[in-house]
């Protein structure tokens, strides 16, 4: 029998644990039954209150010393207001009806979500039921082992929109090893697939999982199945693809027996083969699609440069960062850059419905303000050295040059008064290609060429023309070319450069021009979803419009820290765009590629250089038109320039310091203003003046050291 020693240095043992709070659902209930505001409580806490709400739905929890004082105070509450009675947990029972029935777990505090069907709804509400062609096997949804059911229900609070009876369960699952499938919500799903093919017949038939269209004329979005390592090792894959080339790019063979058992099923591969992001599918039947789109964690299917931190997280909080991804932007079905381009196809479907005249069907025609379904030639300026447009033709006239800024002002450049200044500070202007596809009117049809035409900035297209003889201030970039040094004679232009031109008031003459006749604003709808998850994501990170410019700074500064996984959210947002406009422009990829044949880029619909040419453009011309504002308006001139990050000399170490503000206290117009909507600047780095003076002198760009290498506009994966 144990001595009084042993059990009081047992208990003793207990008292100094780590205090435990009550479940985040009780927090809140204990807050609201005080009366306290979210907000009351992070004054007390010396918090902010997105660090209140990320306490009471089980997204974070707080530390030493806060822990204690966050107890403390919850212990007062509950003595004060008990509850009156502890909920009981129904048991599941299965419903009387040939038809299986998925049985409900009730979860703490459920928040509404776009994705949450009937079955996610609440303990009381009855279960949906599943695709009447299911098999016997019961879909369930438990609370899994590894993790708290608490942690498991967070989720970020989304506005809810009309929810789609097929897709109960979300558009996606992320499945363990152990038979688990993580999804949207809290929702665990038991999945008993051993291969390939039975896990895709389990998605299509039993999951409940997949998403509506973003358009009337669009398409549903295939449901995605992510694997962990334990997970892929279970259904017979490698736990790793290993190779000399970057794994990304890697496939099985052909005969791998994965392989062979998804051909043995009848079921199809896409070109891509089984790689990272596997495609599986049959060709539609009576308008039925059947596909499922896998994601193989260990094959490096989520970028850590755009995904940070999320293949490290447990599978529910995986679920949670792709599915709010998925409700906000789209289903992921590759690489950032890969869902930036379906996410244009799905905002405007390249066909819709239309009735035949002559036999009064309904048929598949042409969707107005859509690239339509098939590729379209370049202008040969438009394209590629390598492109079969070039190539066949013989083109030697020159190419369009439209890129982000690389510049560096040169050393000899700087006055005794800047290099007096202490700090050298960098602005990086919020998803400034976003921001410059806003209401960007393209060409929709292909190109015609025209031999001195009169210049009109309303008509997109290219332009020859020689801008030469325009002086520019030394001190500034120019505004013609990426790396900011002036013209030497005629080139290609996209009209938005040319435009600008005209705006500083220079006559332009265009020797030739290849000009687009049907036009439209075909980003707007990608511009505007993309600009809203944005803005949604930094809101939930406790990053507002209404802030000011000083406590913006100060939630910047936290905001990663707030919320990993909604960081990471908002990192593949950022890439999405990025890497969206990117790939309008794809260039061939492998070493066996020949010059003059086509890549398979080609025959998207989607391939139009013309375009990503028109977003940098407008992007480069919209930052050099800040930085001409900031010189009438304060007399600074920036250090370098890169894509979308400024330097600037600073007598202080904060873009308060040097930014114009009114007498009021209002940012002046036309300049770089802070805040989190796309366009507007936050800090980026601060670094001493010497230092950025030494990298001038070794002609490297400050900019490229502040932002850690950004990467401008990617043209491929």
């Amino acid at each position: 029998m144990a001595s009084q020693e042993e059990l009081f240095a047992n208990i003793d043992a207990l008292l100094e644990e780590e205090p435990q709070l009550p479940p985040p659902a009780e927090r809140a209930r204990l807050r609201e039954a005080a009366g306290i505001t979210q907000a009351r409580l992070a004054a007390a806490l010396k918090s902010t209150v997105q660090t209140v709400k990320n306490y009471e739905n089980g997204r974070s929890e707080p530390k030493s010393p806060r822990l204690e004082a966050y107890q403390r105070l919850l212990n007062g509450w509950a003595a004060k207001y008990p509850a009156h009675a502890a909920p009981t947990v129904p048991t599941a029972v299965p419903q009387p009806t040939a038809v299986p029935q998925p049985t409900a777990v009730p979860q703490p505090a459920p928040v509404p979500d776009a994705f949450a069907g009937p079955a996610a709804a609440g303990a009381g509400d009855k279960a949906a039921p599943a695709p009447a062609a299911a098999p016997a096997r019961p879909v369930t949804r438990r609370a899994a082992s590894r993790r708290p059911a608490e942690k498991k229900a967070a989720t970020t609070a989304v506005k809810a929109t009309a929810l789609d009876p097929r897709f109960p369960h979300g558009p996606l699952a992320v499945l363990d090893g152990d038979g688990c499938a993580y999804g949207v919500n809290g929702i665990v799903l038991d999945c008993p697939a051993a291969t390939v093919p039975q896990l895709v017949e389990w998605t299509l038939k039993e999951s409940g999982l997949g998403s509506p269209r973003l358009h009337r004329n669009g398409k549903d979005g295939d449901p995605l199945i992510v694997l962990t390592a334990a997970a892929a090792v279970k259904l017979g894959l490698p736990e790793r693809l290993e190779g000399h080339e970057q794994r990304r790019s890697l496939r099985l063979p052909e005969d791998h027996p994965a392989v062979k058992q998804v051909v043995k099923a009848k079921w199809q591969l896409t070109q891509r083969g089984f790689g990272p992001w596997a495609r599986i599918y049959r060709k539609a039947t009576a308008g039925q699609r059947q596909c499922v789109q896998l994601a193989i964690l260990s094959w490096d299917a989520l970028d850590a440069r755009f995904w940070p931190g999320v293949t490290e997280m447990e599978p529910a909080e995986i679920a949670r960062v792709l599915g709010v991804y998925a409700q906000r932007v789209i289903t992921p079905r590759g690489s950032t850059a890969v869902s930036g381009l379906e996410l244009m196809t799905a905002m405007r479907p390249p066909t819709r419905a239309v009735q035949d005249r002559e036999s009064g069907n309904w048929v598949s025609g042409h969707n107005p303000g859509s690239l339509g379904s098939q590729p379209m030639d370049p202008a040969p300026p438009e394209a590629t050295p390598e492109h079969p447009v070039v190539v066949n033709s013989g083109w030697t006239g020159g190419f369009l040059n439209e890129e982000a800024y690389q510049w560096v002002r040169d050393v000899d450049l700087l006055s005794d008064e800047e290099c007096t200044l202490p700090f050298a500070v960098g602005l990086d202007l919020n998803t400034a290609f976003l921001a410059a596809a806003a209401r960007l009117v393209v060409g929709l049809s292909a190109p015609d060429h025209f031999h001195a035409p009169a210049f009109n900035p309303k008509i997109p297209g290219s332009w020859l023309v020689d801008l030469s003889q325009i002086d520019v201030d030394p001190r500034l970039p120019s505004p013609f070319t990426p790396d900011g040094t002036r013209p030497t004679g005629p080139a290609w232009y996209e009209t938005h450069t040319v435009a600008y031109a005209q705006e500083l008031g220079h006559n332009v003459h265009p020797i030739e021009a290849y000009l687009r006749r049907e036009t439209g604003a075909y980003l707007d709808p990608w511009h505007d979803r993309l600009k809203t998850a944005y803005i949604d994501t930094l809101a939930d990170l406790g990053v507002t419009k209404d802030l000011t410019d000083t406590e913006f700074l100060t939630a910047m500064e936290q905001h990663k820290q707030n919320d990993p996984a909604m960081a990471a959210v908002l990192s593949a947002i950022k890439a999405t765009v990025k890497g969206g406009v990117g790939k309008l422009r794809e260039r061939p990829q492998g070493k066996a590629y020949k010059e003059g044949e086509p890549w398979p880029a080609l025959a998207r619909p989607t391939w139009r250089p013309d375009i990503r040419a028109a977003v940098i453009s407008k992007a480069r011309v919209n930052m050099h038109r800040k930085l001409n504002n900031m010189v009438k308006m304060t007399g600074l001139y920036p250090l370098a320039v890169l894509s979308d990050c400024v330097v600037y000399p600073s007598p202080g170490d904060s873009p308060l310091d040097f930014l114009p503000y009114a007498a009021s206290g209002k940012p002046q117009p036309g300049g770089f203003r802070l805040g989190p909507s796309p366009g507007l600047a936050k800090l980026e780095g601060v670094q001493s003046m010497l230092w950025a003076v030494d990298l001038m002198e070794k002609g490297l760009n400050p900019a490229r050291h502040i932002k850690g290498g950004d990467a401008v506009v990617d043209e491929g994966e």
